[in-house]
């Protein structure tokens, strides 16, 4: 028996609208990684089969097309192996959405799901010493506004662990500095966490909040013109201060900080306190015996 055609726009529209949207509530990041995603594989079809996007159907895109993509991703865009993983991922994604939607075409879609993702080498990620850490909040120039605001914004990435997306997404409202100091976000798959506030960062966001009036559905960090930070303005800020903070700390040199890696000193603050605690705890029990 003959399988009916599926034009790809529908489920493609019902992915991005229902899937994501709708049911996994996907950050805008996410949602715009797709987007981009099967906009070049769908460029590259048109290109391949000469059809347009409009006149797809499912079973155009088969395995080795979609290998073939993939192929052409690294070779003519010269895109990483680790690019390369995600994009796939973003098909990958899709075809699972498809073998519910369209159990005729389950041979189809298992091939294409079959598609393994590329090796690639794991580079170590770079994390910041205390020393290294107090230079970089040392950095800005706290007798103007926008060293104050980058001086918090410092700050809030090094305890808290935000990503950059949920800083700068952050309102003024967000914060509580009373009893039981947090602050609070949406972060990753659109969950809502809190974050508890050391004593440091809640006089440095009393003060920064107490500096100037403002709504509380505000950005607790604006920019200039009083909008949301940009991602690269962020990185435009970490990268000047890390250049700064290299004077007084010369191994920051040796060291590529990104956001990410503001990360990863929690990390590392979290496992010295759990030391500091097992170690204090194990000479208290030790002094017990004495």
């Amino acid at each position: 028996m003959t399988r009916p055609a599926v034009a790809v726009a529908r489920p493609l529209e019902a992915f991005f609208t229902e899937r994501l949207l709708r049911d996994r509530r996907a950050s805008p990041h996410t949602i715009a990684a797709y987007r981009d995603t099967f906009r070049l594989l769908l460029t590259f079809v048109q290109q391949r089969l000469r059809k347009n996007p409009d006149a797809l159907v499912l079973g155009d895109l088969d395995a080795p097309l979609i290998g073939l993509f993939l192929q052409d991703l690294e070779r003519t865009r010269g895109n990483t192996a680790r690019t390369r993983n995600l994009r796939l991922a973003a098909i990958h994604s899709f075809f699972r959405y498809l073998s519910v939607q369209e159990p005729t075409h389950s041979a189809l879609i298992q091939r294409v799901l079959a598609i393994p993702s590329k090796k690639c080498e794991q580079k170590p990620i770079d994390f910041l010493t205390r020393e290294e850490m107090e230079a970089l909040l040392a950095a800005p120039d706290r007798d103007t506004w926008i060293g104050r605001r980058d001086h918090a914004l410092l700050l809030l990435a090094l305890q808290t662990g935000l990503r950059v997306s949920e800083l700068v997404g952050l309102k003024r409202e967000d914060v509580a500095l009373d009893r039981g100091a947090h602050v609070r976000c949406l972060g990753k798959g659109r969950k809502e966490r809190c974050t508890p506030l050391r004593r440091d960062a809640v006089a440095t966001l009393r003060a920064w909040l107490g500096s100037g009036g403002g709504a509380p559905e505000q950005p607790l960090l604006p920019s200039s013109r009083g909008g949301r930070l940009s991602r690269d303005a962020v990185e435009r800020r970490l990268t000047k201060y890390t250049a700064i903070a290299a004077r007084r700390s010369p191994s920051l040199k040796r060291k590529h900080l990104s956001p990410h890696v503001l990360r990863h000193y929690v990390g590392l603050l979290t496992m010295s306190s759990r030391l500091e605690k097992q170690s204090s705890e194990g000479a208290r029990r030790y002094m017990q015996t004495k």
